[in-house]
């Protein structure tokens, strides 16, 4: 499905699968625009015969079998309280989608086309979640289309999360845990992963400074700069980046760094939702010592460990 292999690491740009979730309203049908990362992105198929779950909520549709892999599949359009017009029901699709290292399905109304959007382009959707609706508190960012129209990004981590299809495992960390000192720059848009981050390298001795993006993880750059000089990689012993983020996406961020002679000798982990291999390519292609996908603890502490001694080296 993807096809941003064409897209040049640190270009500060994504791929986005278009849908659409069709709303029958009494004086007509109104049509809402998203979309999601290419590299969460599968494959796109028709609506296949599912079976049913008893006992689960009414948006997780059933189950079905692609290739000897069972896939459970969710209904987006129940999920948002959105009464469906029929005939968009009758020719729905199945995003099939992976990240964290499961499948799941989506069923929408209508696969558009790709999108190729700068993350200049993107703006968090954190103003979204003080209104109280389902839709606004699972939207990670917005960005405008041709028609002045606005697409909105799906956050479906927290979707898939909050229906108990994914716990994040932060639980079997090592008997042991790599102690260090200094400092861990953690990047990442979700406030909840950074808390989920912050606390596993808070057990290792970290200190932490935060940042929303990757423009804002520049700027901390700077600032530690300005505290520390030359002694900055001294001090600063690891940055542990998301790549999705709005404004500067983890891989510009990380190609930013590695082009800077103040702070290319500082290791850079990503932590991501996106678990395809391409994806692990880019970020070792943008610089990055290492490649995770969110959130496991029993790898995540070996995993800083490594990189941070080899640093020290």
């Amino acid at each position: 499905m993807s096809t941003n292999n064409e897209l040049k690491v640190g270009s500060n740009e994504m791929e986005l699968v278009d849908f659409r979730i069709f709303k029958q309203e009494s004086d007509g049908v109104y049509e809402g625009i998203y979309g999601v990362n290419v590299s969460k992105v599968r494959e796109i198929i028709k609506l296949p015969n599912l079976t049913e779950l008893p006992g689960t909520p009414e948006f997780i549709e059933g189950i079905f079998d692609l290739r000897d892999v069972v896939i459970p599949v969710v209904n987006l359009a129940k999920w948002m309280g959105i009464t469906e017009p029929e005939e968009a029901k009758k020719n729905s699709r199945v995003v099939i989608t992976e990240f964290n290292n499961i499948l799941i399905g989506f069923i929408v109304h209508e696969a558009k086309r790709i999108r190729r959007i700068n993350w200049d382009d993107i703006e968090p959707a954190s103003f979204m979640s003080g209104g109280g609706s389902v839709e606004g508190s699972k939207i990670t960012g917005v960005t405008r289309i041709e028609g002045d129209n606005v697409l909105l990004i799906l956050d479906l981590e927290s979707v898939v999360q909050e229906l108990g299809l994914y716990e994040p495992d932060t639980q079997n960390a090592p008997k042991e845990i790599a102690q260090f000192s200094g400092i861990a720059l953690i990047l990442d848009d979700s406030s909840t992963a950074r808390k989920i981050i912050k606390d596993a390298v808070v057990k290792m001795g970290f200190n932490v400074v935060e940042a929303g993006d990757g423009q804002e993880g520049l700027n901390k750059l700077d600032d530690l700069y300005k505290t520390y000089g030359e002694d900055l990689s001294k001090n600063l012993r690891i940055i542990i980046s998301d790549v999705e983020m709005p404004k500067m996406d983890g891989f510009h961020f990380a190609a930013n760094v590695k082009d800077d002679d103040r702070f290319s000798k500082i290791p850079i982990v990503f932590n991501s939702s996106i678990s395809d291999h391409f994806s692990e390519d880019r970020g070792i292609e943008a610089g990055g010592e290492a490649y995770m996908v969110k959130f496991k603890a029993s790898t995540f502490y070996d995993e800083v460990a490594r990189v941070v001694r080899a640093h020290m080296k």
